[in-house]
């Protein structure tokens, strides 16, 4: 996949520079809190860099729908975030759909919108199931989740040895986003 689009966004590949942009989401502590033990917070322009370049070099060698995009609004060009699929420990089966948005972004349903659009696509790559997984005082993530149509499915601690609210959503489960 090379981009979506939707009303407000562009889903596309990650680009080096977007380094400044990156960090202002993956260097947020408000943002990273959430992401710990899978992704650390990032210190700095030049260690976003490197992250990026790992992204970028990954990419091409991710079965789809697996990788990481960046969330870039139309009006402005502003990349106001990523979304990533990927396998859930013990990364076996189980695909992770996560998005994360710079603070500025939050409360606008940005993360919604495009996390609707990579699910229609991943949806096209030969999958029945993807989940979101959420600690149970990420409430944000919580109401996102159900935004996009995720069902609730339990509480476990199995992936990343937290304990984490499961959500899941199956090609049957697509819901419009205006609706």
């Amino acid at each position: 996949m090379n981009q979506l689009t939707t009303e407000r966004l562009v889903v596309r590949e990650w680009e080096l520079a977007d380094a400044d942009a990156a960090l202002a989401i993956y260097g947020a502590e408000s943002v990273t809190r959430w992401l710990t033990p899978a992704m650390g917070q990032v210190d700095d322009e030049a260690a976003m860099r490197s992250v990026l370049q790992a992204w970028i070099e990954d990419q091409p060698n991710m079965l789809p729908p697996r990788g990481r995009w960046a969330i870039q609004r139309k009006d402005d060009g502003a990349v106001i975030g990523g979304l990533g699929i990927r396998l859930l420990p013990p990364y076996e089966e189980d695909l992770e759909l996560s998005w994360q948005l710079r603070p500025e972004a939050w409360g606008h349903g940005f993360a919604a919108e495009a996390g609707h659009a990579l699910i229609e696509w991943a949806f096209t790559q030969e999958i029945d199931e993807l989940f979101a997984v959420a600690r149970p005082t990420n409430t944000r993530a919580i109401g996102t989740a159900k935004r996009l149509g995720m069902a609730w499915v339990g509480e476990t601690d199995k992936y990343y040895n937290l304990r984490l609210q499961v959500f899941r959503i199956r090609p049957s489960d697509l819901v419009d986003p205006d609706d």
